[in-house]
């Protein structure tokens, strides 16, 4: 399959996802915003598996034994689907996390952390860790959606 048609393909599965998603969240969002959020998604998947699925796996799946420390004492790469502990961070962390690495997050918070996860922001735009953000999230079962949501509106609240 050409890139364009898997772009096309992935657009249209991107639209599906994000209608159910603005539909089963709140349908006063209009067209405008289901596009917008279908093209995030189409983005984010294309990103993700250039990416992130080396070591999060192709379908989110994570690595191996992700809950115990590896020889180097490093956490496998944990799910990214609802069988992992993603959903349960707001959106500020997922995008500092992937903008900055798990070390450097967890620096900021005074806590030395020996993570696996490299920081992307010399990659990647913000508006392209949106996009996997955005991608993630649409893969969720709406529950988890919904939780994911609620967390984030209380840290934005908060102000993180």
């Amino acid at each position: 399959m050409n890139r364009a048609a898997l772009i096309s393909g992935l657009g249209l599965a991107g639209l599906v996802v994000a209608g159910t998603i603005i539909w089963s969240i709140s349908d006063d969002k209009g067209v405008a915003a289901m596009e917008e959020i279908a093209g995030d998604v189409a983005l984010g998947k294309a990103i993700y598996d250039d990416y992130c699925a080396a070591c999060h796996g192709a379908n989110l799946e994570g690595q191996p034994d992700w809950k115990s420390p590896g020889p180097d004492g490093r956490l496998p790469a944990p799910p990214h689907d609802e069988t992992g502990h993603t959903w349960h961070h707001p959106d500020s962390m997922l995008f500092a996390y992937t903008k900055l690495g798990g070390s450097a997050v967890m620096a900021e918070q005074g806590i030395t952390f020996d993570s696996g996860m490299p920081g992307f922001g010399d990659q990647l735009s913000d508006e392209e860790i949106q996009a996997v953000i955005a991608y993630l999230k649409s893969t969720w079962p709406v529950p988890v959606q919904k939780m994911q949501a609620a967390r984030t509106a209380a840290d934005e609240k908060t102000g993180g």
